[in-house]
């Protein structure tokens, strides 16, 4: 889709996505020069985000507090098991797998991220530890098929801890870990 047509789309809808944001900052980031029409419908984007014609819609307005149970079940059984053997299990596989089977529990605010956690502990905890078992185990016999299989992100890391590091940056993004020998102020 070309940038002019994006805006067109974004002044007719008064949304602009986080994927035609994606798009237009393709678009630049890969031409080696835009025309005049595309600086013309890029400064009438602007325009129309700068009076509130077209608002940007944020890239995430809501979790999934199931996604933060799981992962916080699977780091501990994968780390537990990595920690034993020489096996390195694959976090995003596990994850997926058990979410795949679980209900979702999205929230919007705090209150109701803290809401859908409560109700989650009190009434899915074992569902939870039982489809992170199923999934680990799976994982454990998955026979080395499809070795060109690319995960979504490359350049994540094998061990657990490169892997829960980069789920932190993308989970945990409000999240600043303060040097060592330093208390918070």
């Amino acid at each position: 889709m070309s940038i002019e047509k994006i805006v067109e789309q974004a002044l007719q809808d008064g949304y602009l996505t986080p994927a035609m944001e994606a798009e237009v900052g393709r678009i630049c980031d890969t031409a080696s020069e835009l025309s005049i029409e595309e600086y013309m419908a890029l400064d009438r984007l602007m325009g129309a985000l700068l009076t509130g014609e077209v608002v940007a819609v944020p890239r995430k307005q809501f979790i999934n507090v199931m996604e933060e149970l799981v992962l916080t079940e699977a780091i501990a059984r994968v780390a537990e098991i990595e920690a034993s053997t020489d096996t390195t299990l694959d976090l995003g596989d596990i994850a997926a797998y058990a979410l795949n089977r679980l209900p979702p529990l999205y929230a919007t605010t705090e209150e109701g991220a803290s809401y859908q956690r409560n109700k989650a502990r009190e009434e899915l905890a074992a569902l939870i530890s039982d489809q992170v078992k199923e999934a680990i185990d799976c994982n454990l016999n998955q026979p080395a098929f499809y070795p060109e299989r690319q995960s979504l992100r490359k350049g994540m890391s094998d061990d657990v801890l490169g892997q829960v590091s980069s789920l932190l940056k993308d989970y945990a993004h409000k999240f600043e870990p303060t040097p060592q020998g330093s208390s918070p102020q």
